[in-house]
């Protein structure tokens, strides 16, 4: 198969040189707009600006702005009936549309011109935005006294000031932007797709494979994709050529939104998928690519990151575009995250994921994209390392779950010992739980715990957790270091888990 390289934007890499490799460079839609002379001193001040002008904060302030000036306007209106002075109010009220009009000039800059001016919306609201300045303009230099002795003066003059309120419609326009600064806020630093008048948590991994968020409607698209943009967008890039794979066990959609090319794949938020489903998806995916040269593919969960990803990778290694594991994770990571505003990695970091991707490479290696032959196993103990500063430090305020097909084989209290022995050696630090009467588990396996102390539960609800399958155990011994481990496989957790601290599970044959 020819190898494929990515450039990305305007930043190309140099080939390998290799005389064997045949080489096709594809570029991807980074979903920006390019500018020329990216260094130059505006592009740079747009950089700085930016973050401040389309945060979340300076739109509620907005909002909030905008309520005031129309109480201001109330008053102002009952104080000119009894004749008193209205400087302050209007004073107010001038300083207010002087606020909109400078915002106006700062999203023109930060979005340029011509597409900030591409929404009707935002055209209205410039307009208004101008209107009500030249109105307060000339209510706060006039002086009406003066114009006492000319009545329809005046009455036209008043009639002029209310059209201030007009004011309300500009709401219209903040909640937009309320929408998209929230929607940013939550996908975070993950990259967007941010031009051609769209504006969507959404990816090209590859130019052929989309990664996104949840298509969402209702209260959920306030900060999420929306369902109808999401389509809007697919059926204007990518019309007749594009299937939809939803990753969520936890909500669907109506598939009409997509012209019914979805197909759904359940696999609970922040864990893994089993690895039938994983040659099921590659199988479909592979299926559907082979019809046209045009078709793509765009795949989501809910944030469009760990299953997502887990899923992207799998194909990425069954395409041949890259080799191992690690190398597919590196890459969707890189494509996933936005660098320009934040380093914060945006790929698959739960451990657990990143190992079911690894088990995938094995399959196409070593199994030829098949089942590995099902190995039974029971679960003789599990070994806790490094106990100190988790819980009580010696495992008794610890419950353990093993559970396979999503159903709880078996649940130890490690308090009251029910359904195993708990052993802690304080020389060593650590902690052993014999399981008795642990049930022959095969295939995916996952292992929960629970704790009644404090602990910080993060995915999963629990302090920590991990999956893996029967079929790659070696040695009847899985020994899994912190940085394998679900929730203390992030740094906000260090402070509670050493850096030695581990998991063993030791096995025996039934």
């Amino acid at each position: 198969m020819t190898a494929v390289k990515y450039e990305q934007a305007t930043q190309p890499r140099e080939s390998s040189g290799s005389p064997t490799t045949e080489e096709a460079t594809v570029k991807i839609d980074n979903g920006r707009d390019e500018n020329n002379g990216p260094d130059s001193c505006s592009n740079a001040t747009k950089r700085k600006i930016a973050p401040f002008v389309m945060s979340f904060g300076f739109r509620v302030f907005g909002v909030v702005l905008i309520i005031v000036d129309i109480i201001v306007v109330i008053l102002d209106l009952a104080i000119s009936e009894r004749k008193k002075s209205t400087e302050i109010p209007e004073g107010v009220s001038l300083a207010i549309a002087l606020f909109f009009l400078i915002d106006v000039l700062l999203r023109v800059f930060v979005e340029g011109f011509r597409n900030y001016f591409r929404s009707k919306l935002n055209i209205l609201d410039a307009c208004i935005v101008v209107g009500t300045l030249l109105i307060n303009l000339t209510y706060f230099f006039l002086d009406l006294d003066a114009a006492g002795e000319i009545p329809r003066m005046v009455i036209f003059l008043r009639i002029l000031r209310i059209v201030i309120l007009i004011r309300v419609f500009r709401l219209a326009s903040q909640k937009k932007q309320l929408e998209m600064v929230t929607r940013r806020m939550v996908s975070e630093n993950k990259r967007r797709y941010m031009k051609d008048g769209f504006d969507l948590d959404l990816t090209y991994i590859t130019d052929r494979i989309i990664a996104m968020s949840f298509p969402s409607s209702g209260k959920q698209s306030f900060y999420r994709n929306p369902i109808k943009e999401v389509a809007r967008f697919l059926d204007t890039k990518h019309p007749d050529h594009y299937k939809v794979y939803n990753l969520c066990s936890e909500k669907g959609y109506d598939p009409k939104y997509f012209h019914y090319r979805v197909e759904r794949i359940f696999i609970d938020d922040h864990n893994v998928p089993a690895l039938q489903d994983m040659l099921k998806f590659t199988a479909s995916v592979r299926e559907w690519m082979s019809q046209d040269e045009k078709n793509i593919v765009a795949i989501h969960c809910k944030g469009g990151k760990g299953r997502t990803g887990t899923m992207v990778c799998t194909w990425l290694i069954d395409s041949d575009q890259f080799e191992s594991a690690k190398e597919s994770l590196d890459y969707f990571g890189e494509r996933r995250t936005d660098r320009s505003t934040s380093t914060k990695f945006q790929g698959v970091e739960t451990p657990s994921q990143s190992r079911y991707v690894g088990y995938y490479e094995i399959l196409k290696n070593k199994y030829n994209l098949k089942l590995p032959p099902e190995r039974q196993l029971k679960i003789k103990n599990l070994k806790i390392h490094t106990m100190h500063g988790v819980g009580k430090g010696n495992g008794t305020d610890m419950k353990v779950q093993i559970i396979t097909r999503k159903q709880v084989v078996l649940q130890c209290v490690c308090a009251n010992q029910k359904n195993c022995k708990l052993f802690f050696d304080s020389e060593s630090d650590s902690v052993v739980i014999g399981l008795e009467d642990c049930p022959v588990v095969s295939g995916d396996v996952k292992i929960r715990f629970e704790c009644n102390s404090a602990l910080p539960k993060g995915y999963d609800d629990c302090p920590f957790f991990f999956w893996f399958n029967t079929s790659f155990i070696e040695n009847n011994r899985l020994y899994l270091p912190r940085n394998e481990l679900d929730n203390p496989h992030k740094s906000k957790t260090w402070k509670i888990y050493s850096e030695t601290f581990a998991v063993e599970v030791n096995f025996i044959d039934p």
